[in-house]
């Protein structure tokens, strides 16, 4: 299966730390992985490009044995240096077109949106090979991953689902560009954002806090399954 192939099936994408107060990276990916996690995202703000990079190749060894994808927060070199197939960028972030010059199809590009203006401008930047690969909708609720980002609530979650179908009838293209709702999410409410228009999401606590993130993960996945 081909990088956009898997994206495309992509359901679940966990954003982690580098659980170094834990002491258990490995083993802690192993098991998201083995639950149903389609991607798993290092994302710390507390380690340099040196140690991310060992971190990363964790990573890549763990996905790989299970088939599955990762990626990259925020620094292109490292995305690029770690052959990452994943890399995602926020708005204030290096644009769309300097980061392909870092990473060239088939990596992955995605972006977080928060209005829905930016939305717009995801689902517009999307053809092509130069174009972005998916988007990230949020945060659905206030997470204290991203301190001081205002909720967005559901209503831009239905927007994005509406927004997504309306580009496939007007570009005639089969399969709508991917995106994931994220912020907040967790086993309580996961069945609002479905409702509301999601089928792929993006969590961080939900598995990163369970005592058990192999079953927190197949939880989610039924959860998704169900709405």
């Amino acid at each position: 299966m081909t990088q956009p192939e898997s994206l495309a099936s992509a359901r679940l994408y966990l954003c982690t730390d580098a659980r170094k107060r834990q002491g258990d990276f490995e083993d802690f990916v192993d098991a998201a992985f083995a639950g149903g996690v389609d991607i798993i995202q290092l994302r710390d703000k507390t380690i340099e490009a040196a140690e991310e990079l060992e971190i990363l190749a964790v990573l890549r060894s763990v996905a790989q044995r299970h088939g599955r994808l990762w990626a990259v927060n925020d620094r292109a070199d490292v995305a690029s240096v770690s052959a990452a197939p994943v890399f995602h960028i926020g708005q204030k972030d290096l644009p769309l077109k300097v980061a392909r010059t870092f990473l060239p199809k088939p990596a992955v590009i995605g972006l977080s949106t928060h209005t829905p203006e930016q939305v717009n401008a995801a689902i517009t930047a999307s053809p092509g090979n130069d174009g972005l690969d998916y988007f990230c909708v949020g945060p659905v609720w206030a997470t204290p991953t991203k301190p001081g980002r205002t909720a967005v609530g559901l209503d831009l979650v239905t927007y994005a689902a509406e927004a997504t179908k309306r580009a496939d009838e007007t570009t005639q293209v089969a399969v709508e560009l991917p995106w994931f709702a994220i912020g907040g999410i967790d086993l309580n409410n996961v069945e609002q954002v479905v409702a509301a228009g999601a089928s792929r999401i993006v969590v961080v606590r939900a598995i990163t806090e369970a005592e058990d993130p192999t079953a927190a993960a197949k939880s989610l996945l039924e959860a998704l399954d169900a709405g």
